[in-house]
């Protein structure tokens, strides 16, 4: 009897081994079909052969690891504009901002494409278009918002937080060893001193006149300047238009149709498939584990 139950659980495992093995492969080919369906829908929506206005799309934040990384981005214009097919590139703008970084070699590239090319860019400015997304903007030929749209933010910040005082009235004590005078620089637990606040605002005056250089360059007479047109001020759509922040009102369709005179859109945006965010995802993880493993060691950061 011992020896039949035994058995009997083994087919049993047997069974259930087989089942598991079924599920996660009917879930291995349905995420393979899926990414094969977002592929195709990342493909250009029509024949790019025939006369077209080509469209970019630059959502959400500008950093280096999402959709709208310089990579991505610069990816996909490239693409656009050596299509022969393509009349003009619209950038489509809904963007808070990010990196100055990502969004000054976005601007640098519009201006080498469009030399390279001879075909115009311009930009769609749909809800936002601030700071580092206004950036990328006044690189192309005409700007077109919103009368609602936020424009502008044109300023540099450097934000976190101070954690001293309150360490102290709890009586927790920093413990951070550093070799080199500045290495612990903006460190929360430690007083910030003011040699390296004076530091850090040189830093950040730096890259604001970068900033203001690049949009004097991209919209040059058009711009009616005033003392808070480059304090990181916001403004709408209309106030835009008439501080020359942005040449007119309107959207993608009314681009195509009415300046680039083919109606024609074809989205060449390059977004992240399902499996390149797992696989992202995968990397975050064991990149996690590495640094728990090794935390507590000198590092060079």
């Amino acid at each position: 009897m011992l020896e039949r139950l035994a058995f009997a659980a083994l087919d049993e495992q047997r069974l259930a081994r087989r089942w598991r093995n079924f599920f996660r492969l009917a879930w291995l080919l349905a995420l393979v079909v899926l990414g094969g369906v977002i592929l195709s829908r990342n493909a250009p929506s029509s024949d790019p052969s025939t006369p077209h206005t080509a469209m970019v799309e630059i959502r959400g934040e500008i950093d280096a690891g999402g959709e709208s990384s310089a990579e991505m981005v610069v990816s996909a214009m490239r693409g656009a504009m050596e299509d022969k097919g393509s009349r003009a590139l619209v950038l489509v703008i809904d963007s808070p901002g990010g990196s100055p970084v990502q969004a000054g070699i976005i601007n640098d590239e519009i201006t080498r494409l469009r030399a390279l090319h001879n075909k115009p860019v311009y930009a769609v400015v749909e809800d936002t278009c601030a700071s580092a997304a206004y950036y990328v903007a006044a690189a192309a030929d005409r700007i077109f918002v919103d009368k609602a749209s936020v424009v502008g933010s044109i300023g540099v910040l450097m934000d976190g937080f101070g954690f001293t005082g309150l360490m102290e009235k709890i009586g927790v004590e920093r413990r951070l060893m550093t070799a080199g005078s500045n290495k612990g620089f903006l460190d929360p637990f430690s007083p910030q001193t003011e040699s390296q606040r004076a530091y850090a605002q040189t830093m950040l005056d730096q890259i604001h006149q970068q900033f203001i250089g690049v949009v004097r360059k991209g919209r040059g007479d058009r711009l009616k300047e005033t003392p808070e047109m480059f304090s990181g001020l916001f403004w709408t759509g209309q106030q835009a238009v008439e501080m020359g922040l942005a040449d007119g009102f309107g959207t993608l369709d009314h681009v195509a149709r009415e300046v680039v005179k083919t109606e024609d859109v074809v989205d060449y945006t390059r977004r992240i498939n399902f499996a390149e965010r797992l696989a992202r995802r995968f990397g975050s993880a064991v990149g996690e584990g590495a640094v728990k493993a090794i935390r507590g060691a000198p590092a060079l950061r």
